[in-house]
């Protein structure tokens, strides 16, 4: 087991970013993020379970759900399995924080506070290679640009970033690497230029979990382990029958050049289906 938590296991998540006394962690991550867009100066922790607003209701529970200190709203999620509609159930859960700002009475103006969704992700969507963020919006079809910024969808694909320490060139690149990174780390980096790192070394180090934190986080790595050998067993298995469809192919597409050559030589259909185990209406068609 590594020195430090494992950040993309829920409890090493939680105590990261998710809690209360997480707040400075997240503010100095969230404006990494958004530098030269817009800086925040505090936020609130909401309820990350929302109440129902109708029977059937099927609410989102969020992993962090927060408001800004103008009141806009923050969702971020950790995504360790790839879901086949992983863009769209980001998108919902937008939606889902749009619609609620919703007040009763004629006096409403759908004055609409922004939601920005921030999504890790520890794979890959489909489309997407190579690229550690992917930033979607509201844009004008026609004349490009934005269109509206009360939304905006931010994807964060570790799998994408494959620089080390001493290639990062801003603040949050160096905090996508520590994330990445932690659970193999001997020690933190950039703690003696960056107070926020230096007290992440401190929370974030195995040793110093309470015994009740360390039973929920032992719990925690095993499920993620469990779902990354999962994955990682579905992939090898897939390389493996593709490498074993591919020689198959191989050994069919063989028998078909020498099927050619034999047929160039004038041999007959049947003696040549005898040599390849051809059928004859194969050959005839080459």
């Amino acid at each position: 087991m590594g020195k430090f938590i494992n950040p993309f296991t829920d409890v090493g998540f939680k105590i990261i970013f998710g809690e209360e006394f997480s707040k400075p962690r997240l503010l100095d991550f969230l404006n990494a993020l958004l530098e030269g867009e817009r800086k925040i100066t505090d936020l609130s922790f909401l309820d990350k379970e929302q109440k129902a607003m109708f029977d059937g209701d099927r609410s989102p529970i969020y992993d962090i759900l927060c408001a800004t200190d103008s009141g806009e709203k923050i969702i971020v999620e950790m995504q360790n399995r790839e879901h086949p509609n992983f863009k769209e159930r980001m998108l919902y859960y937008a939606a889902e924080a749009i619609v609620r700002q919703g007040e009763k009475g004629t006096e409403w103006n759908y004055d609409i506070k922004a939601v920005y969704v921030v999504a890790f992700t520890n794979f890959v969507l489909t489309g997407y290679a190579g690229r550690l963020r992917i930033d979607a919006g509201l844009t004008d079809m026609e004349r490009g640009g934005l269109f509206s910024n009360k939304l905006r969808l931010i994807y964060l694909q570790m799998p994408c970033f494959t620089k080390e320490a001493d290639e990062c060139e801003n603040h949050f690149e160096r905090w996508i690497y520590i994330l990445k990174n932690m659970d193999i780390l001997e020690r933190m980096p950039w703690m003696a230029q960056n107070a926020v790192f230096r007290r992440l070394a401190e929370v974030a180090e195995v040793s110093m979990l309470s015994r009740e934190e360390r039973i929920k986080y032992d719990h925690a790595l095993k499920r993620f382990r469990d779902t990354y050998n999962t994955i990682t067993g579905a992939e090898q298995k897939g390389r493996a029958e593709g490498r074993a469809e591919g020689r198959i192919e191989g050994a069919e597409e063989a028998k078909r050049d020498n099927a050619r050559r034999m047929k160039a030589d004038g041999m007959s259909a049947e003696l040549i289906a005898k040599y390849t185990g051809l059928a004859v209406q194969d050959i005839d068609s080459l």
